[in-house]
């Protein structure tokens, strides 16, 4: 899969930490309803590789890419590459996982910060590098800051992406952006208010577009 020319449409992911299981159907169809093409369940959210397998099943007609976020150490990749994860993200710079992700053909967005992490991402064969936590280093221009070494290095923005910014980060030189709690907010999933969830969503999608 072709994560960046697959995401050209709507170059979004969001995070899913601490979806309920059970909730795997409404999530894909509030994406969908939105228009979000990608969505991660972070490896440390309970049931994780269940939750995966059954948002595939949900996602796959749809045409949603369902994908495992947090991946630190082997037995998480094992496990969200077992559940069928279609790409793979990281929130730092681990050549092991990096290496295996690559052999196993599943394309991986790995967390990194400094230039020298980016570079290092990149040449261990990330499809793209997350630059993470984006906002506490300047956030749009960071990425700018970025942008200019690394004209070749696809670049995603993660860490305080909002409507008010959204846009600022795309002009910046960022591919891509991805947001968790702050649409995906736990306590609302938990609650089953998907209608709340679509409005954040549709207010940042909106703003992209």
């Amino acid at each position: 899969m072709d994560l960046l020319e697959f995401l050209k449409p709507m170059p979004v992911v969001g995070i899913l930490r601490d979806i309920p299981q059970g909730a795997e159907e409404a999530c894909v169809k509030t994406a969908a309803q939105c228009g979000l093409k990608a969505i991660e369940v972070t490896m440390n959210t309970a049931n994780a590789a269940e939750i995966i397998a059954a948002l595939k099943t949900a996602a796959k007609p749809l045409n949603i890419a369902v994908g495992a976020g947090t991946v630190r150490h082997g037995h998480d990749l094992e496990k969200a590459l077992a559940a069928g994860a279609e790409f793979i993200v990281t929130p730092n710079t681990r050549n092991e996982i990096i290496r295996l992700s690559c052999t196993a053909g599943v394309p991986i967005i790995p967390g990194a910060l400094t230039p020298t992490e980016v570079q290092k991402a990149f040449d261990l064969g990330a499809s793209a590098v997350k630059i993470f936590p984006v906002n506490c280093v300047g956030g749009p221009e960071y990425i700018k800051a970025l942008r200019g070494p690394f004209r070749d290095i696809p670049l995603m923005a993660c860490g305080g992406v909002n409507p008010e910014n959204a846009q600022a980060y795309f002009k910046a030189g960022a591919n891509l952006v991805s947001f968790g709690a702050s649409i995906f907010d736990p306590k609302l999933m938990a609650a089953g208010d998907w209608k709340t969830i679509a409005e954040k969503l549709n207010k940042l999608l909106d703003a992209i577009k």
